[in-house]
C-alpha cells in the first residue's frame, strides 16, 4: 500500500473537514499532533456559529394579513421572499468561506440535501438553515426534533393538512423513509400508523411551531413493534431505538466524508458506536477523522467536489469580492446545485452525477471566467418545479427570469492575489508549479509541467504564479477532493 505524504493527508482532512485551507494553515497543523488538528476541526472556535441573517420575523406579514392582501400587496411580498432567498444564499455561502469553523457549516450543507426542502418563504428557509448549522454537529437526535418542528418542513410536507379526520402521510412517510431509516425497513401500517400520531403537528401565523390538539389523533397507535397512544415526539424516539437508523445516517455520512463507496465493516464499527453515544455526531466526524483507513490513498481525491465545494473553495484559496454577488447563483445553476432549490425530496445525488460532458467543460472554465473577468456565455437550466409544489410553483419561474437576465454577461470580480502570493514568497521560481500544483491538488501526478510552463506568463513572477494556478485549477484534477 502507498505511503501517502503528510501533507496531502492534512489536505484530505481540510476538503473533508471543509472547504480546503491555504498552504501556512496546512504547515501550522503539519506541527501538531493529528489528534489536536481534529480536535479543533471539531469544537472550533468558541462564538464562531454567526447567525445567517436576512430578515427579521417581523418584516412578514403575517398568513391572516396575507388571505386579505390585494393582488399588488401580495405582489410584493412575493418579490420579498424571491430576493430573500437570494441574499440568504449569498450570505451562506459568504458564512461558508469565512466562518473560522468550516465543520459546521461542511455539516450544514450536508444536512441540507439530507433534510431536502423547498418553500417560497424567506423567514421558513432562514429558520431551517439556523437549524441545521446550530444542531448540525450535535446530537443527530435534537436535529431530527428540531428540523421536524420547523415551519419549512411541515409546510413542505403537508403536515399542515395532517388532522385526525384525514391523515396526510407525506410528512411520517419521508421521516421514515429519507430521514432515518430508509426505504424497506418499514411498511406501510408504519406509516399510516406514524401519520396518526403526526396529527395536529403545524405552525401558527407568525410561523412558530404549534401543535394543535384539537386536530391530534389520541387514539391508540402500533409503529415498529410498539403501541400506545403516540404523538409525534413519540414517534422520533421509536425512530431513534432503531440501530437501522444509526445505519442509514451513519452510511450516509459516510458516503459524503469519505468515500463513495462504502466499507461495510468501517460503516458497522461507527454505526453501533454511534448509537451507543445516543447519536453523537461530534464523536462519529471524530471517530472518522481519527481513523487511519480515512487517510488511505484510495479515499484521498475520490471525491468530486459539488458546484457547491468548488465555488466555495476557490473563493477560499484566492480571496474576492463580485460585482454582483448573485453571479454565484447562476454559476450554481450551470453545475447544478442552487442552496434552497433540492431537485426533490432525496435531495442532490452527488457523486458522478455532478458530471456530465456538458457541466465538466464549464467546471473547468470557472476559474478563468471569474479569476480573467471572462463574459459567462453558457445559458443556465432552468429549475424545474417539484411536483405539487403549488405557491412554490410562481417562485420558482421568478427565480428562473432571474437567471436567464445573467446569461452572456461578464463576471466582474475584485482578486485580492495578495494573500496567496504570500504564500509562495518563500519558493524558488524552479519549484513554483510544483508547489501550486501540490498546494491546489491531491492528486497531481498527471500534471504535465512542461504545459504549465508553455501557457503561463513568464513577464513576472506575479504573473507566472497567478497564470499558474489558473491552469491547475481549470484541470480535471481539481474537480476532486
Amino acid at each position: 500500500m502507498a505511503v501517502v505524504p503528510e501533507q496531502t493527508q492534512l489536505q484530505h482532512l481540510a476538503w473533508r473537514a471543509g472547504f480546503g485551507e491555504s498552504l501556512p494553515v496546512i504547515n501550522s497543523w503539519a506541527k501538531k499532533r493529528r489528534k489536536e488538528v481534529v480536535r479543533k476541526l471539531i469544537l472550533g472556535p468558541e462564538a464562531a456559529l454567526d447567525p445567517v441573517k436576512v430578515i427579521d420575523e417581523t418584516d412578514l406579514p403575517d398568513y391572516q394579513r396575507q388571505r386579505n392582501m390585494g393582488a399588488e400587496e401580495r405582489k410584493a411580498v412575493q418579490k420579498m421572499n424571491t430576493d430573500g432567498i437570494k441574499d440568504l444564499n449569498v450570505m451562506w455561502t459568504h458564512a461558508m468561506i469565512n466562518n473560522p469553523h468550516p465543520l459546521r457549516e461542511k455539516m450544514a450543507l450536508f444536512w441540507h440535501g439530507h433534510f431536502a426542502c423547498r418553500t417560497q418563504n424567506v423567514l421558513f428557509n432562514q429558520q431551517l438553515l439556523q437549524v441545521i448549522r446550530q444542531y448540525g454537529l450535535d446530537n443527530f437526535g435534537g436535529l431530527l426534533r428540531e428540523v421536524s418542528k420547523t415551519p419549512a418542513m411541515l409546510a413542505f410536507l403537508n403536515n399542515q393538512q395532517n388532522r385526525k379526520q384525514k391523515p396526510n402521510e407525506n410528512f411520517a412517510r419521508e421521516v421514515m423513509e429519507l430521514f432515518t431509516m430508509g426505504r424497506g425497513n418499514y411498511t406501510e401500517t408504519d406509516v399510516k400508523e406514524a401519520a396518526r400520531a403526526f396529527t395536529g403537528w403545524g405552525y401558527d401565523e407568525v410561523g412558530q411551531f404549534k401543535f394543535r390538539k384539537n386536530l391530534h389523533d389520541e387514539g391508540t397507535k402500533t409503529l415498529l413493534g410498539k403501541t400506545g397512544k403516540f404523538d409525534g415526539d413519540d414517534v422520533i424516539n421509536i425512530l431513534l431505538e432503531q440501530k437501522q437508523t444509526a445505519k442509514y445516517i451513519t452510511t450516509k455520512i459516510y458516503r459524503y466524508f469519505v468515500n463513495e463507496e462504502v466499507n461495510e465493516a468501517h460503516v458497522n464499527k461507527l454505526a453501533d458506536k454511534f448509537y451507543s453515544s445516543n447519536y453523537d455526531l461530534r464523536a462519529l466526524m471524530q471517530e472518522i477523522f481519527l481513523a487511519d483507513w480515512f487517510y488511505e490513498e484510495k479515499n484521498i481525491g475520490s471525491k468530486i467536489k459539488s458546484p457547491v465545494e468548488l465555488l466555495v473553495g476557490l473563493r477560499k484559496s484566492i480571496p474576492m469580492q463580485f460585482e454582483q454577488e448573485e453571479a454565484m447563483l447562476v454559476f450554481q445553476r450551470v453545475m447544478g446545485q442552487v442552496l434552497f432549490y433540492p431537485p426533490n425530496v432525496a435531495g442532490w445525488p452527488g457523486g458522478r452525477s455532478w458530471i456530465d460532458s456538458s457541466s465538466l467543460m464549464f467546471r473547468m472554465r470557472v476559474p478563468q471566467i471569474i479569476l480573467y473577468s471572462q463574459e459567462f456565455n453558457i445559458r443556465p437550466k432552468e429549475i424545474t418545479p417539484e411536483m405539487g409544489e403549488g405557491a412554490n410553483y410562481k417562485m420558482t419561474m421568478q427565480v428562473n427570469e432571474f437567471l436567464k437576465k445573467q446569461y452572456a454577461r461578464r463576471v466582474n470580480a475584485k482578486v485580492d492575489w495578495n494573500p496567496y502570493l504570500k504564500d509562495f514568497e518563500d519558493t524558488p521560481r524552479e519549484k513554483l508549479a510544483d508547489q501550486i500544483a501540490q498546494s491546489l491538488l491531491l492528486k497531481n501526478n498527471s500534471i504535465n509541467k512542461e504545459l504549465l510552463e508553455k501557457y503561463s506568463d513568464s513577464s513576472s513572477r506575479e504573473n507566472y504564479i497567478k497564470t499558474v494556478t489558473i491552469d491547475v485549477m481549470s484541470t480535471p484534477e481539481y474537480q476532486l477532493c
